[in-house]
């Protein structure tokens, strides 16, 4: 007698404003880009920024095949789009094969049209093939350092003339360095808002970084370093799977003779290496841009940034600062007191996908 064989499970695709439970339990297989997919991530998003998160899953029996976050965001000046991730640099589909991330972009592009978004952004870092993602943004790539072992392999892995920069504030007895978590945050937000009102940027709410900490308290620290006792520079830490990203950094511009960003980024990398994480992420940068060229100097590679869309209205450009159209409000934007960007631009950046 023949034996029966029986069939493979049907593939279902579901969807909701709440993830499966063995959400976060598939992610881990995907490592570092699963960590950003994280339903932790949605309830930051939702707090802080009043994101609306919708997700999408595939399951085959019990199992979950693929998965899909997305954030509804809208505001008032740039109006209505679905992203995967906003803030993040990476996000999109995760999925056991092509033909399974196909369906989840299938039922996100329907999504897109029932919300009647402006856009679908996906942030993937490699190109997935879909009929209905008629976009591309690519001119940008992340930065990323492979660690060595100890941060005497990292020094010697340097150039002389990072070593001298890192040299001088390490010697500078007027500097010092702590890292920490709430008791922290006043200090980087401070720091963090002179920078975007310099650069003409509305800066996010002080809560996406206390929600940061408080989803990640294990993983999420601040590194700040202190001239004379004022805090000076500041970066955000996030220890993710084998790699730490540092999603927002700053130092005043007044103190930049003192090389006191140099010497954040130093103990960053070495609390890295403390840590046993295998690869430092700079974040994203346009090649050949003054912020490429600071995190080439410490040795890291490209890596493609592929955010992919699905257009209904305008061009996917519309809503970036650097798309021409706010070059005026950003020349306004950095001559006002801090105190208004801080109070003003939480509200504007939270519609900015």
């Amino acid at each position: 007698m023949t034996p029966t064989i029986a069939p493979p499970p049907k593939l279902t695709v579901c969807g909701g404003t709440t993830p499966p439970p063995q959400w976060n339990d598939y992610l881990t297989r995907f490592g570092y880009d699963g960590f950003h997919l994280r339903q932790e991530w949605a309830h930051v998003f939702r707090t802080a920024l009043r994101h609306q998160p919708r997700f999408l899953w595939a399951t085959r029996g019990n199992d979950i095949a693929g998965v899909l976050p997305l954030m509804h965001v809208t505001g008032p000046i740039f109006g209505s789009f679905l992203a995967s991730q906003p803030y993040l640099n990476t996000g999109g589909v995760l999925a056991d094969s092509p033909e399974i991330a196909a369906r989840l972009i299938d039922e996100a592009v329907m999504l897109a049209d029932e919300l009647d978004v402006k856009h679908l952004e996906l942030r993937h870092e490699q190109h997935v093939e879909h009929p209905r993602l008629n976009a591309t943004s690519s001119e940008k790539v992340h930065m990323r350092l492979p660690l060595p072992t100890s941060t005497d392999a990292l020094w010697d892995s340097l150039k002389s003339k990072v070593r001298s920069q890192i040299r001088k504030p390490l010697n500078n007895v007027e500097l010092s360095v702590e890292f920490g978590q709430h008791d922290q945050l006043d200090s980087f937000y401070h720091i963090f808002c002179r920078n975007m009102r310099d650069l003409g940027t509305p800066p996010f709410s002080p809560h996406l970084f206390r929600l940061m900490l408080e989803q990640f308290p294990d993983n999420a620290e601040i590194c700040t370093v202190r001239f004379n006792g004022t805090a000076v520079a500041s970066g955000f830490l996030i220890h993710g799977p084998g790699t730490t990203l540092i999603p927002s950094a700053s130092a005043l511009r007044e103190y930049n003779k003192t090389s006191c960003n140099m010497l954040m980024y130093w103990h960053a990398l070495s609390r890295s290496i403390e840590r046993g994480q295998q690869v430092f992420d700079f974040g994203r940068s346009s090649v050949d841009a003054g912020t490429h060229k600071f995190k080439k100097q410490w040795g890291s590679l490209e890596y493609p940034a592929i955010w992919q869309y699905y257009g209904r209205k305008g061009s996917v450009t519309d809503a970036r600062p650097n798309s021409g159209k706010y070059d005026r409000m950003i020349e306004t934007w950095k001559k006002l007191p801090v105190w208004v960007t801080k109070l003003v631009g939480p509200s504007i950046v939270r519609g900015i996908p």
